[in-house]
């Protein structure tokens, strides 16, 4: 069967282009590996209608009410090739193969942190959004360990949960206006690097810097390195953007990437990472493909 269209990736984006696609009748396969960059954190938070429901609750709901289309399939699976000809051939890991006339990115992004002592408390007690978690930690000693100048924004935000500090690691060193403006907001500023987290994991209760000090601290922020958690869309020769963690996939308005048939979405199309942000350009993704197919036929 050849496919109207592909969804890669089947979290938040790509559940929701998936719905828009399945409710215009539209034959659609979505093809998730089961690793939602979500899948650390208990709870889903500032997603209206979903506050503090776990992540993999939500997915379960979306694909409970996406299999009642009868449209659209799911797939169990690892797409790891993908190949361009009149259509889009998807390569699984198992040695299959998909095809479809249009092709829906809903890959999502890898985290590398920067201390490993914070892998095991990611999305609990180590933490990259105030808006997605702060309120959960308000009113407890926070930090933010810096991974890149942004990290600076980052803690000029943070006092409105809690007492901040911002530690620099000796390499983000705040101009003398940023400084003037966290000092207007109370933000304290160290300067000698954080070299592991203390407390029993996945929870925090103290900092360690290099020269033996130990500093409390009940959530850290920080901003992790960002990376494609799929080759697709370098297989496939989309352009991709500078984003203030990583690169991410370069797409329009309709999130049409620079590759005719081809429309990403979610954190792996966009520089700011929510889950509300991913469902809607989840949403725009999948218009986007019912709306090419139908002018494609229409112009036949």
């Amino acid at each position: 069967m050849v496919y109207d269209v592909i969804v890669v990736g089947g979290s938040f984006a790509g559940l929701s282009a998936g719905m828009q696609l399945a409710r215009a009748q539209r034959r659609v396969l979505l093809v998730d590996a089961g690793r939602p960059r979500n899948r650390f954190a208990a709870a889903s938070h500032g997603f209206l209608g979903q506050d503090g429901v776990a992540p993999e609750a939500v997915l379960s709901e979306g694909r409970r009410q996406l299999s009642a289309y009868p449209t659209l399939d799911f797939l169990q699976g690892e797409a790891v090739r993908v190949r361009s000809d009149d259509t889009f051939t998807v390569g699984l890991a198992d040695g299959g193969a998909v095809e479809g006339r249009r092709l829906v990115l809903a890959t999502g992004l890898i985290d590398d942190l920067p201390l490993p002592s914070m892998q095991m408390r990611w999305g609990v007690s180590v933490l990259h959004c105030p808006y997605c978690h702060g309120y959960e930690v308000r009113g407890r000693p926070l930090a933010v360990v810096a991974s890149n100048p942004m990290s600076i924004h980052q803690a000029l935000l943070l006092p409105d949960w809690g007492p901040t500090t911002l530690f620099t690691q000796g390499q983000f060193e705040p101009t003398l206006d940023e400084a003037g403006r966290l000092a207007l907001r109370s933000v304290d500023v160290e300067r000698v690097p954080v070299v592991e987290l203390l407390g029993d994991a996945p929870h925090t209760e103290a900092l360690r810097l290099a020269d033996g000090r130990i500093i409390a601290a009940q959530a850290v922020f920080t901003a992790p390195r960002t990376r494609m958690a799929s080759s697709l869309a370098e297989q496939l020769g989309c352009a991709f953007e500078d984003g203030p963690t990583g690169p991410y996939i370069q797409v329009d308005a309709v999130k049409r990437t620079t590759i005719s048939g081809v429309f990403a979405a979610g954190d792996a199309a966009q520089g700011m990472h929510n889950a509300t942000l991913a469902s809607a350009a989840g949403v725009l993704a999948g218009v986007s493909a019912h709306r090419s197919l139908v002018l494609a036929q229409a112009a036949a």
